[in-house]
């Protein structure tokens, strides 16, 4: 184990002057024992087998000196990232781009399973000089001859323990025997298994024999017992639909929420400020004058909420932050110390909020060994128990108000009603209240039935041979005609503005559909594709907020802006010269295909998706 040196600087670590920069804008200033370690050895050109523990900041570790190995101005893959997870994955990518962010030139390219490969085969093809991305993925690129080593100038293993877990073992090995000989490497994990130790010292020793360099940094201090974890599994309810309860029903003085990257905190802000929230995003888009404007509001008041990235919110100090929700769940472990450490301060008590899905619940038993915890499970409030409490909060507020008195004007005013229209003060009193409840409903709408679907889809995460087969084939289970007769939905026709000549597919827009909206892809319909534009089928009773999502989504770059379409009805048959729809498949295996139209279920995938059996 190497000595820890302590007092340091990121400046003392001779870290180029662009990178420099953007540290002392995020407010970065004291590196880590890791940090200290293995940014000068990486920076020396030694390879490095970092054993640390979650909550020790690893990501800068390697990221800052892979930043200074790279050359702008050479349009080729010069850093390779392999992270288990998509999640840690576009992670590792924010925080690698946040850093090399007065770097001009510098792209970061993030490569993952369960996605298209067009936009990620353009990316490389563009000269992206760092690549972060999934075992899988990457060596599906590898083969295709688009994923190019021969510039590589450092490779990094993170999270290794959780890749051999994950048996991606084969894969890493592959990936690695590609990496050109000169290249330096790095390889982190948390713990240091036999298999793990026998890939380090195949591939770690350099070509002069040399043995890497070995780190061993103890795990940061545990959480404090003040802070109560909390989490939620999403199903029936999108995301939004939770936070607005939640934060319509907590006792909070000032909430951080943490989503996945920049164009969310935006687009998160954006919903929360629609249903009367003091809300502002934290980004990097903000320079450092803004972020300090930001904070110094939620300090005052003005903003009560605010939605940030795990980068930025690095070094936010606010006391008086009594909620963290992790809207998203971070891509590592580690980050989550540092997400509900801003809760709880000064000795105060706090509170972290988790959404996750049924296929992320292993990861809340991590947090709480991480952090020596419990973490409760709890339901949102339901449309009855929402109701309640808007009637309850309404009531306090009129009876509030009685009791501050000075209401001989408004008693005039009504009494004068009285008189003019012969209306009784109970009717006034009804009508007013009605003209309430048009702006903010005090009989909340019963919750749509989809819950049932979801919890469908939970029982098959529980079913290991079923999991492992998902995450051989992809993110999506294939599909066959009894999965629509089953679920026994209803479905709208909506009309969305990408088609043909934008280069969609039918997986492409289920893709979006699934992701943004939250939507399992099974119960999206028949999809049917034209030059112009795209009709699909999803359940009827669509939220209004799940639509407004979808309607900013995005398919190849283009804005769905998605809307309903009563009038128009999915073919089966063949269409009109000139309008007519090619290139789908038919809706399921052994189906006959009408001439000239064939449509496609959704959640069918690409070919090169069937063709890879491994988890990405």
């Amino acid at each position: 184990m190497s000595e820890v040196m302590t007092g340091q600087s990121f400046a003392d670590l001779t870290l180029p002057a662009a990178v420099l920069k953007q540290l002392e804008k995020m407010n970065f200033t004291t590196p880590t024992p890791i940090q200290i370690q293995a940014i000068p050895a990486l920076m020396a050109g030694a390879n490095v087998l970092g054993e640390a523990q979650t909550g020790t900041g690893k990501t800068a570790a390697f990221g800052l000196p892979g930043l200074s190995l790279v050359d702008a101005k050479l349009r080729a893959t010069q850093m390779l990232v392999v992270a288990p997870t998509r999640e840690l994955a576009m992670q590792v990518a924010e925080a690698v781009a946040e850093f090399g962010q007065q770097i001009r030139g510098l792209e970061v390219a993030t490569v993952y399973g369960g996605s298209a490969f067009g936009p990620q085969i353009k990316a490389l093809r563009g000269g992206a000089q760092v690549v972060v991305g999934t075992p899988g993925r990457l060596l599906d690129l590898l083969k295709k001859g688009v994923l190019n080593l021969s510039a590589l100038r450092l490779a990094v293993l993170d999270e290794a323990d959780e890749m051999l877990n994950m048996g991606f073992i084969e894969d890493i090995e592959t990936i690695m025997a590609a990496v050109p000989n000169t290249s330096q490497r790095a390889l982190f994990s948390a713990t240091m298994p036999p298999a793990i130790r026998k890939l380090a010292k195949t591939f770690l020793v350099n070509e002069a024999g040399e043995q890497p360099l070995n780190i061993q940094i103890a795990a940061q201090e545990k959480a404090k017992a003040t802070i109560r974890q909390r989490a939620w599994q999403v199903r029936g309810l999108s995301k939004m639909q939770a936070l607005t309860r939640l934060l319509e029903t907590l006792e909070y003085q000032r909430v951080l929420i943490f989503v996945r990257t920049r164009s969310d905190t935006m687009e998160v802000t954006e919903q929360l400020q629609a249903s009367g929230f003091k809300a502002s995003p934290l980004s990097g888009d903000l320079n450092q004058a803004q972020r300090e404007q930001t904070v110094s509001q939620l300090r005052s008041g003005r903003i009560e909420i605010l939605v940030a990235t795990d980068v930025v919110a690095r070094g936010l100090d606010v006391p008086e932050i009594t909620h963290v929700v992790n809207y998203d769940l971070p891509g590592d472990t580690e980050s989550y110390v540092h997400r509900i450490g801003r809760t709880g301060r000064a000795g105060r008590s706090g509170e972290a909020i988790l959404f996750y899905r049924a296929k992320e619940r292993h990861l809340l038993r991590h947090y709480e060994r991480l952090t020596n915890g419990t973490i409760e499970y709890f339901e949102v409030p339901n449309a009855q128990e929402l109701s309640l409490h808007r009637q309850t909060k309404l009531q306090e507020q009129i009876m509030h108000t009685v009791a501050q008195g000075k209401l001989d004007e408004m008693t005039a005013i009504v009494e004068k009603m009285q008189a003019d229209t012969e209306l009784t003060a109970l009717q006034i009193a009804t009508a007013l209240l009605a003209q309430h409840n048009q702006q903010r409903p005090l009989l909340v709408a019963e919750d749509p039935a989809p819950r049932k679907f979801a919890e469908r889809a939970e029982r098959a995460d529980r079913n290991p041979r079923e999991r492992r087969d998902r995450n051989e084939r992809s993110e999506r289970p294939e599909r066959g005609p009894r999965d629509r007769r089953d679920a026994n939905i209803e479905f709208d026709t909506y009309r969305i503005q990408v088609g043909r000549d934008h280069g969609a597919r039918p997986q492409d827009i289920v893709g979006a559909i699934a992701n943004e909206g939250e939507i399992d892809s099974r119960y999206i319909g028949q999809i049917q594709l034209f030059e112009g534009h795209s009709l699909v089928e999803l359940p009827k009773g669509l939220p209004t907020a799940v639509v407004r999502i979808l309607q900013r989504a995005r398919v190849r770059q283009q804005q769905m802006a998605i809307e309903l379409a009563p009038g128009e009805i999915i073919t089966r048959s063949k269409p009109p010269r000139g309008d007519r729809p090619r290139g789908e498949r038919p809706p399921f295996k052994g189906a006959p295909r009408a001439r000239g139209a064939r449509t496609e279920r959704g959640g069918e995938r690409g070919s090169e998706q069937r063709r890879s059996r491994r988890p990405q």
